[in-house]
């Protein structure tokens, strides 16, 4: 267990999960879902992988800043692109994989992979998942 929580988030599902709606305790998420079209659905509604590729984008976003700020280097008008996949995976199941394109606009690029190397390591996402899904991390130009 987590040792001295900083914040705990709170959603609720209703209705019929990925054809359904969901809520943060607070009100400032609330979607209806929808199973995505390629999956057999209307795509009437967000989805949970929309969710996820929008929480790490931005959790590993503020961790590559967050990582910066510590090396006290100026990487300038970063951004990060998430794509998270669902398929089969084998077992009658499913799986995640998730691909993050950086943009480090103001460093060379070796130091810029070195910042995002440092950054997966810290991010709570990647610590999260890290061994479960297939992870690809990329510097890209902006």
């Amino acid at each position: 267990m987590i040792e001295n929580v900083a914040y705990t988030a709170e959603a609720l599902s209703t209705g019929a999960g990925r054809d359904g709606r969901v809520r943060s305790d607070d009100g400032r998420v609330d979607l209806d879902m929808a199973i995505p079209q390629q999956m057999g659905g209307s795509g009437a509604g967000s989805n949970p992988e929309q969710l996820f590729a929008a929480g790490y984008a931005a959790c590993f976003h503020s961790a590559l800043q967050n990582v910066a700020r510590v090396q006290k280097v100026s990487p300038g008008e970063t951004s990060v692109g998430s794509r998270v996949s669902i398929g089969a995976n084998g077992a009658g199941g499913f799986e995640l994989a998730v691909e993050l394109e950086v943009v480090v606009p103001d460093l060379p690029r070796e130091q810029a992979e070195q910042l995002v190397e440092a950054a997966e390591k810290v991010c709570p996402y990647s610590n999260a998942t890290r061994g479960n899904i297939d992870l690809r991390l990329s510097v890209v130009e902006g």
